[in-house]
């Protein structure tokens, strides 16, 4: 699988930071993990299981550390920590590192950079951020809607009414998210998310229409840029003779990325409402999510029935 990386002067200027010190390779060095660590341990010379592709945050306690050590022992302390190549080291809370560090820093070429954000806080925020960047991701044909809340990924054949249904499901009061293709990331290891590339962000083709502007016909409230995938829904052309799940019993799933999603497949033939249907999928998919599975509560109403019944007839 392709590994996806994410520069460290983009970070940078995302999160405010200021450069105290450039390591000649600041344009090109690139952030490869999510993880985010404060050197505690490193400093007092412990480097067991060390992982130097992290970034590294000092904060209020690291500096108050270092800030009771000798000159000599603050640069023995950094020259151990950088001589591990760590991408960069973050100064948090607008404290000023000491002389000996910006010295160590220039000897190894490591960029140092303070912020004036909350340690804990700017910690939070950049493995947040770069769990986004870094997250494994697959492209899909198909289109994406949040309806109710859920993210529904409709797939199918090419002319089977995918950007038809989206567009009743705008008209219904429901978001686009993606159409035509759909960039799926894994942000957890239990949930997908998927947004649209850039290029054709809020464009859906209508065959016969053309391409359309859904947040200029519909408004900005009728698009979102992201959503969590909930639900996969196969469109299928309606054919005689095959035979379609009436009750619902059975719990289908696909894995996309290492992740399950619950699946169903939704026959297509004129006269069937399709907007209608993906609604009632939507909240029946959140009713099992919260703890309620409608067939099998019919189906258990239906086994005392006859279990009733049989009692009533002696057997």
């Amino acid at each position: 699988m392709y590994q996806y990386t994410v520069p460290l002067h983009e970070i940078a200027e995302e999160f405010h930071l200021v450069p105290l010190h450039k390591a000649t390779d600041y344009n090109r060095v690139c952030l490869l993990v999510a993880d985010v660590t404060r050197p505690g341990l490193a400093l007092t010379g412990y480097f067991e299981h060390f992982e130097p592709m992290r970034l590294q945050v000092m904060g209020m306690v690291e500096h108050s550390y270092i800030s009771g050590m000798s000159e000599d022992e603050r640069s023995i302390a950094f020259d151990r920590l950088f001589s591990y190549r760590i991408p960069a080291l973050i100064y948090a809370r607008d404290l000023m590192p000491p002389d000996e560090l910006l010295q160590m820093a220039k000897k190894h070429n490591i960029t140092v950079l303070t912020s004036d954000q909350p340690t804990a806080a700017l910690i939070a925020k950049l493995i947040v951020n770069l769990s986004s960047k870094l997250a494994p991701r697959v492209t899909r044909h198909g289109v994406l809607v949040e309806v109710y809340g859920e993210g529904l990924l409709l797939v199918g054949e090419s002319g089977v009414g995918k950007s038809e249904a989206a567009v009743e499901l705008l008209k219904r009061g429901h978001r686009l998210i993606a159409d035509d293709a759909v960039e799926i990331k894994q942000v957890s290891p239990s949930e997908l998310v998927g947004t649209a590339p850039d290029v054709i962000r809020h464009y859906v083709e209508l065959r016969g229409i053309g391409v359309t502007n859904v947040a200029q016909l519909f408004g900005m409230g009728a698009v979102k840029d992201s959503t969590s995938i909930d639900l996969l829904i196969h469109l299928k052309n309606w054919k005689e003779g095959d035979t379609y799940d009436r009750l619902g019993l059975e719990e289908n799933y696909e894995e996309i990325l290492g992740v399950k999603i619950p699946t169903i497949s939704v026959p297509i033939k004129p006269g069937r409402n399709l907007a209608v249907i993906l609604e009632v999928a939507a909240m029946n998919n959140r009713q099992k999510k919260m703890g309620y599975n409608a067939a099998k509560e019919f189906m258990e109403q239906i086994n005392l029935h006859y279990d009733s019944l049989t009692q009533e007839s002696g057997f």
